[in-house]
């Protein structure tokens, strides 16, 4: 038997993604904890080198890679698996990535910039992450007790409380 391939057309390559996903470089690594600290971008939360990933800011379904030869710490962050995958199903259930994909919109999204965003996939939402470790751990656990009294969610009775705390 002789295996046959077909290719597409050419004019439907997108954006120049004609060799695919680059791999980066242990430099380029290095030179991402340089510059962000050894963290995750989404919590903001202090984690070995090692755990971290990079991924592009904008997703590559969206962009491609805009300088594959030398890529532009600004288009990246670092992410632990975990901030990784919530990402991305965020991104791949954005109505910009189903229909629009303006990369203008990514830009403006908490997934690619939770410093400074409008919106999270497409919708007026402000969002927090936190980590509770080592110590902190008593303090969730008392939060949650008090979500099972009151029939809440932990991130309702932290809400409940701020809004206590603010008035």
């Amino acid at each position: 038997m002789i295996a046959a391939y077909r290719f597409d057309s050419p004019d439907k390559i997108i954006r120049g993604r004609i060799g695919g996903r680059q791999v980066f470089s242990k430099r380029f690594r290095e030179e991402l904890v340089e510059l962000y600290g050894a963290r995750d971008a989404i919590t903001g939360e202090r984690y070995a080198a090692r755990y971290l990933q990079i991924d592009h800011r904008v997703p590559y379904e969206i962009a491609g890679d805009p300088h594959p030869e030398t890529p532009q710490p600004a288009e990246y962050m670092l992410l632990t698996a975990s901030s990784q995958r919530a990402k991305s199903w965020s991104c791949e259930h954005c109505p910009n990535w189903q229909e629009d994909r303006s990369e203008d919109m990514c830009r403006s999204c908490f997934w690619a910039f939770p410093d400074n965003y409008s919106h999270v996939a497409g919708e007026e939402i402000r969002r927090v992450d936190i980590e509770w470790r080592g110590t902190e751990v008593r303090v969730f656990d008392k939060i949650r007790k008090r979500a099972l009294v009151d029939d809440m969610t932990v991130a309702a009775v932290i809400k409940r409380l701020l809004e206590r705390l603010l008035q």
